[in-house]
């Protein structure tokens, strides 16, 4: 039997009056179990005991027994029991050091969202209801599901903007490994151009939040000057200071969806560099245009959608000199400030600054690719072993 690749399809739903208080009731109650579980583990933990799963699902039966938490048996239980479940994958992550200690959730600030798995939904016909609810939700399908299939999970959140979404997520049997194929490009980010290619084409840098940049910071100020409490005014101007914020967010998602897609349908093997960007955020200058361009984002959804299509993903160390590097003779400059665009080596070649380092990345990755990580151009020495890995996609079994 066939694998296909677990893709999630997220829709925008009108939820009635009731449905609305029904999921704002199911929100609550999830982080106050998460909450509640994670205070329990944290105490654990100072004793020098362990509590998993099994563990804390005992627990939210005997809390839902006591009077005081007798609200639980209000919603739905399979929300309660995927918190738990996600709070178990949360200590997981952390015992394996690739997160930190898992944070309470607050009121506020966390993300509002509920998981439903196939026991509390029903979907027929198109239609979507919930567990608790009479009526099915009022989706706009803006596209449709690939035909024959049925969510495994859904998940409800509202975003700060007050705007409701549901996350359908499905196997989806129309993303297929792309056959044939040897192009192989270099990609550097940069903020002048978003990127620019090894192939010497440049995808100029639409800086969505300076679009509304003036519109965004009039609701900021509106918003500072009402009153530190949630009054009904306050509401209303962090409301509309998140909507602005979503709808640049919803742009540079969209923008980056389309550049990754076709980067990773025309290209086998794709050379990025390893930035650390939550570094580079610190410098006060540059922060919010960094920001704006979203590299991580881009390079995470680059990277998935090459698992899903079978391409290649190479990732260049970043101490590695792709901009001082002439990929001509070898010679490494000095220095090269960020004000230096173009630049004349010693053989006198004279260079792009951006395209001679995604030609530089490329001949890395390439580099990798032929002979493995050993081999790489030259370049000065770093902390580092090597100045590039391959992140392999996973074939799927047909």
């Amino acid at each position: 039997m066939p694998t296909y690749v677990k893709r999630a399809f997220r829709y925008r739903f009108y939820p009635t009056d009731a449905q609305a208080a029904e999921l704002s009731r199911t929100f609550g109650c999830v982080r106050k179990v998460y909450n509640m579980a994670l205070a329990a583990r944290t105490d654990a933990w100072e004793r020098k005991e362990r509590v998993n799963y099994n563990q804390t699902s005992a627990m939210l039966t005997a809390w839902k027994k006591t009077e005081e938490l007798a609200y639980l048996n209000e919603v739905s239980c399979v929300p309660l029991q995927q918190a738990l479940r996600h709070l178990q994958v949360a200590f997981s992550n952390f015992f394996a050091r690739r997160s930190k200690y898992p944070r309470f959730k607050s009121r506020k600030r966390s993300r509002k969202s509920a998981e439903y798995t196939t026991s509390a939904f029903r979907f027929r016909d198109g239609k979507l209801t919930l567990a608790k609810m009479k009526d099915p939700l009022d989706i706009v399908w803006s596209r449709s599901l690939p035909e024959g299939v049925a969510p495994s999970t859904v998940t409800v959140s509202q975003d700060a903007a007050g705007r409701w979404f549901v996350s359908l997520l499905v196997e989806d049997p129309a993303v297929e490994l792309l056959v044939g194929g040897n192009e192989a490009v270099g990609i550097d980010v940069g903020l002048t151009h978003l990127l620019t290619l090894s192939t010497g084409e440049k995808i100029a840098n639409p800086r969505h939040e300076q679009r509304d940049c003036v519109r965004l910071a009039i609701a900021q100020r509106r918003l500072a000057r009402k009153a530190k409490r949630d009054g009904a005014n306050r509401v209303k101007a962090r409301r509309m200071v998140a909507r602005i914020h979503a709808r640049i967010t919803d742009r540079r998602r969209d923008h980056l969806h389309k550049l990754t897609t076709r980067l990773v349908r025309e290209n086998q093997t794709l050379v990025v560099e390893d930035l650390a960007v939550r570094n580079m955020v610190k410098n006060r200058s540059l922060a919010r245009a960094i920001g704006d361009a979203a590299w991580s984002q881009f390079r995470t959804m680059l990277e998935y959608k090459a698992d899903w299509y079978g391409r290649q993903i190479v990732v260049v160390d970043r101490f590695f000199p792709s901009s001082r590097l002439c990929h001509h003779c070898g010679d490494v400059a000095a220095s090269m400030p960020l004000s230096v665009r173009t630049w004349t080596c010693g053989c006198g070649t004279v260079h792009d600054r951006d395209v001679n380092a995604a030609k530089n990345l490329l001949a890395a990755g390439l580099a990798v690719t032929a002979c493995g990580a050993g081999v790489r151009p030259q370049r000065e020495s770093s902390r580092t072993g090597h100045s590039a890995k391959k992140q392999e996609a996973l074939r799927r079994e047909p």
